[in-house]
């Protein structure tokens, strides 16, 4: 059971951080070069809450599964809650894939069909931040700063899961 348990954050870590490596990955092609993406601030904000409420619906699930005894509704309750994370984990993972985001929008999806490779660090995105204006960096900077906040609650609620499964095997 500790392999699944350590399986699934690794998991996990691959999925939350691979729009990172499709934003440096897709910084690199013709259209992202020749034209800056728009973002729709307002948008991502009421993506963001819905995020931010399934977060609160998978504590309530969480405080739920401490507080049953009976196995077979803990493992209901563990399935929902599972079944909400991959939503919240879908959800986020569009906010980058669709462009929302401002980047990697129509490239192919994750990393674009490309492999880690030389558009990685600045050499990779300085084309792509260089012709960004004022307002769009903080646009940018602004939602980078609340995705990061979502990836660590979504960390938080894989570790109370995998904490579940642990608890439940002994």
């Amino acid at each position: 059971m500790k392999k699944l348990g350590w399986v699934a954050i690794l998991s996990l870590g691959v999925l939350l951080s691979a729009p990172v490596l499709a934003q440096t990955a897709g910084a690199g092609t013709k259209a992202s070069q020749t034209q800056q993406k728009n973002v729709d601030v307002a948008e991502f904000d009421k993506q963001a809450a819905q995020i931010q409420e399934n977060f609160k619906k998978m504590q309530q699930q969480m405080d739920q599964i401490r507080a049953t005894q009976d196995p077979q509704e803990r493992q209901k309750l563990m399935q929902a809650h599972w079944s909400t994370m991959q939503g919240n984990m879908n959800m986020m993972q569009g906010m980058w894939g669709s462009g929302m985001m401002g980047c990697c929008g129509g490239n192919g999806g994750m990393m674009g069909g490309h492999m880690m490779g030389p558009m990685m660090g600045w050499n990779g995105m300085g084309p792509y931040y260089s012709k960004l204006t004022p307002e769009q960096l903080k646009q940018r900077q602004y939602m980078m700063d609340q995705y990061m906040g979502m990836q660590q609650n979504m960390m938080n609620q894989m570790m109370q899961q995998n904490y579940m499964w642990m608890d439940r095997s002994r």
